[in-house]
């Protein structure tokens, strides 16, 4: 791997376009097109930038020499705290359903809304302590299953609550199908617009 390509995988790592790349370092976007596709290398002090935003050594950007630096050494793969996080949240999910299904009572929804913002909070306060490389990959994983678990309970409670009055955690057929047809309708719009943007984004970087 030359050293175009150690920079075009690093910047691919952090979710990052050429031109986004270029503003952190302060140069042009054509400079770093030039650096990725080995036509030009650049200078020394942007070298010692792109290792500091990278979290990478020297070394490592010059000849591929694999150390890690001292700080992303001690930083955990933030996947870890995603996967965590959507065990948390799935579990809140079906801990809530399997509350309600056997007591009926409005803290179902509650505990299940509890484990979610625990889940969240574990993925936030563990991004914030991962390595960089693992970051933005990490955040499109988390998102990419957890626009599927997040709104189901809020969502659920808002159709509970217009059509029967009652507190859930999942929709309940009460009146008609219409109107279960068209919650599971918004909730798959939802679902399905990140997944699209979040894709999008990825094919663009």
């Amino acid at each position: 791997m030359k050293m175009g390509d150690r920079i075009q995988a690093l910047r691919k790592a952090k979710g990052l376009s050429q031109e986004q790349l270029a503003e952190k370092i302060g140069v042009s976007r054509q400079a770093v097109s030039k650096w990725e596709s080995e036509q030009s290398i650049p200078e020394l002090d942007k070298v010692m930038m792109l290792s500091d935003f990278f979290d990478v050594t020297t070394d490592y950007l010059l000849k591929g020499v694999a150390i890690e630096s001292p700080s992303a050494a001690k930083k955990i793969d933030a996947h870890i705290f995603m996967m965590a996080a959507t065990a948390l949240n799935f579990m809140g999910l079906i801990i809530a359903a399997a509350v309600w299904y056997e007591e009926q009572v409005a803290m179902a929804l509650v505990i299940g809304l509890i484990f979610i913002a625990l889940g969240v909070m574990v993925f936030g306060i563990g991004l914030y302590s991962s390595s960089e490389q693992s970051k933005a990959p990490a955040k499109r994983s988390f998102w990419l299953i957890n626009i599927w678990i997040i709104p189901f309970i809020p969502l659920a409670f808002v159709y509970n609550i217009l059509v029967s009055g009652l507190i859930a955690p999942y929709p309940l057929l009460v009146n008609s199908f219409f109107y279960l047809g068209l919650f599971w309708l918004v909730y798959f719009a939802i679902g399905l617009t990140v997944v699209y943007q979040l894709l999008k984004k990825k094919n663009k970087v």
